[in-house]
This record gives structure tokens, C-alpha cells and sequence, in this order.
């Protein structure tokens, strides 16, 4: 327990990150200071806000230090303590970052979390966790869906758009969404319950604005957008009055090198549309309630969930970098827990 393995920030990428912006790092770990105490992580969250932490452009994060390992959530358990509250094998989720050990300061960004009420603790990370939260929170809060509204997911295969598609029918909606591959429309409809799944791939803007229409042939009520870019585009034309965008994530401009934009705003003023970003951090008070919901539905069979699982911080950059191929079929983490 005298050494860390850490995947660290080198340089800051341009455009798509490459391997040399990163370099896995072993170094000796410090003594522990009172009220401290050292994580083994076990497992570790892989997300494409990631990408946005790695630039020093103004972001709702500090951006990841040059040389520092990489901010990342992660499930893990005490291997060593100086804090009464965290005692040796307590198992702990928290914003810590992608190496084998993390020290975690008094009054660290870290919660204790009992494993046995769930099938395993990367559910966390998926569902249970802040992937989980923010398809809660943001379509009830924000989404505001009603029973006979039309919902459109952008990047619906992914950890939180699947989640997003099955809250909107726990809800009463009709659910459409996009994505890459026959596989990912075929997992929509017959894994979570879609009504309906377009494919992007191969296809222009005007294309998409008539499959979209084809689809919701009344409009689309709420958008959940993880994509951005020409899918927003064509996702605003078919917007309702007063529809709602949740903006989650624009995963297919993260590593443009020019900001992409929105062109077509004109239809959120002439249908008295609504676009708001969503952050998960406002809610940690209410994750209590957050969790105790999905778990609930989860136990009913009405919420589905899958974990793409890499093992080992070796393997740190192919893992991430499946986030931005469409590789990975669900939420996407990195297993780094000791060998038995």
C-alpha cells in the first residue's frame, strides 16, 4: 500500500485527445493527516464531461491541473483512516479522480454507501448514481413530462439517455430517440421500451428533420439533448408550443476544436420554447429521494440499466475514448479493484 497508479493530464487536447495528452503515473503515496483517510478504489466512472474538465476554458468545474490525475467519480473502500466516520472497509462513493488509491481530505466530496442493498456497487455509478440523478431530476424538475407527450432523446443509448427514455414512459409518454447503429435502435426499442428509434448515422440534417417528423408526427413536447450540434438543429424543428429542451450534454462538439452553436433558435421563440442547461450538483441533498425512486422502479422491472466494464488503469484511454466512438453499450466504467 506504499505506491499509485494514476492516469494523468499532460497536456491540455486539441481537437480529439490523443494518448500522448496522458501518461500513467506510479508514485509513493503520503502519510495520512488527521481526519484523512485513503480509498482503494474499486471502480471508476468514465463520463464525456470529462473531456470539458480537461480544457481550461470557463466551465461549472475547476479544470483539471496539468499533471494531476484525472477528475473522475469513483466506488471504492477505506484502506487506511484517520477519521472516525470512514473506518477501515467502509465502502465509499465520491468525486475523487482515475488511480488505484485516493486521499481524501476532512470534509472530502465523499459518502459511505452500503453495497448490499444493491447487485453491485458500480450501480453507484449507473443508475444509483450521478448518471441515475441526473435522468431524474432533470427530466421531473426540468422535463416535466405529462401523460401523452411526445419526448425525444438524443444520444439514447447512453447511460443517462437510456434512463431518460424510461422515466418518460414511467410518466405516460411517447418516447423517440436517436442513435448510431441498427444494434443501438434495436436496443432502444426491445431493452428500454422506446416507441420508436432513428438512426443517425449516414444522414443529413434534412433527413433527420423527416425522420423526426415521421416519428412525431404531433411535434415533440420535451427534448432531452445529450448530442448536440446538427441533431439539436433538427430536434428544434420539430419543438411544440411552450416544449421544453433539457440541455444535458453535447458530446459531439466536445472535441471540436470552433464552437458549433445553435442555428435554429428560431423555433424556441416563435413556439414559446424553453432550453435550459441541466447540472447534477445542485442535488446532492436530494439524492435520498433520487435513489430511493429509481431503486423503487428498478425493483418493479420498470427501469433497465447497463454497465460497459473495462478492467485496469492500464487500459485508462481505450476506455475513454469508447465514449466518443460509440463503442462502449452503456454506462462506461473502469474496473481498477486489487486482484483477489
Amino acid at each position: 500500500m506504499t505506491t499509485n497508479r494514476k492516469f494523468t493530464l499532460v497536456s491540455r487536447p486539441v481537437g480529439e485527445p490523443k494518448e500522448s495528452d496522458f501518461a500513467l503515473v506510479e508514485e509513493e503515496l503520503p502519510e495520512l493527516g488527521d481526519g484523512a483517510f485513503l480509498v482503494r478504489n474499486h471502480y471508476i466512472s468514465l463520463d464525456p464531461a470529462q473531456r470539458g474538465w480537461m480544457s481550461d476554458a470557463e466551465s461549472y468545474m475547476p479544470p483539471i491541473a496539468l499533471g494531476a490525475a484525472v477528475t473522475a467519480s469513483t466506488v471504492g473502500r477505506v484502506a487506511e483512516s484517520k477519521n472516525p466516520d470512514f473506518p477501515v472497509g467502509q465502502w465509499v462513493v465520491g468525486l475523487g479522480a482515475m488511480e488505484e488509491y485516493s486521499m481524501v481530505s476532512a470534509g472530502g466530496f465523499t459518502s459511505p454507501v452500503d453495497v448490499s442493498l444493491v447487485p453491485s456497487p458500480t450501480n453507484f455509478l449507473s443508475v444509483l448514481g450521478a448518471v441515475g440523478m441526473t435522468a431524474y431530476f432533470g427530466m421531473i424538475d426540468d422535463g416535466k413530462p405529462k401523460v401523452g407527450e411526445t419526448l425525444l432523446v438524443t444520444g439514447a443509448a447512453g447511460a443517462v439517455g437510456s434512463l431518460v427514455g424510461q422515466i418518460g414512459k414511467i410518466k405516460g409518454c411517447r418516447v423517440i430517440g436517436i442513435v448510431g447503429g441498427a444494434d443501438k435502435c434495436a436496443r432502444l426499442v426491445d431493452d428500454y421500451g422506446f416507441d420508436a428509434a432513428i438512426d443517425y448515422r449516414g444522414k443529413s440534417q434534412a433527413d433527420l428533420e423527416n425522420e423526426i417528423a415521421e416519428a412525431a408526427p404531433d411535434g415533440v413536447d420535451i427534448i432531452w439533448e445529450n448530442v448536440g450540434g446538427e441533431i439539436l438543429d433538427a430536434g428544434i424543428t420539430a419543438i411544440n408550443e411552450h416544449g421544453r429542451v433539457v440541455l444535458c450534454g453535447l458530446i459531439s462538439e466536445y472535441n471540436s476544436p470552433e464552437p458549433v452553436g445553435i442555428r435554429n433558435l428560431w423555433y424556441l421563440i416563435s413556439r414559446q420554447a424553453t432550453i435550459k442547461g441541466f447540472l447534477v450538483r445542485d442535488y446532492p441533498a436530494r439524492f435520498p429521494e433520487g435513489i430511493a425512486q429509481m431503486a423503487q422502479w428498478m425493483g418493479e422491472g420498470k427501469i433497465k440499466h447497463d454497465e460497459d466494464i473495462d478492467r485496469g488503469i492500464e487500459n485508462s484511454f481505450a476506455a475513454f475514448m469508447k465514449l466518443f466512438s460509440g463503442a462502449n453499450q452503456g454506462k462506461m466504467i473502469l474496473d481498477v479493484s486489487p486482484a483477489e
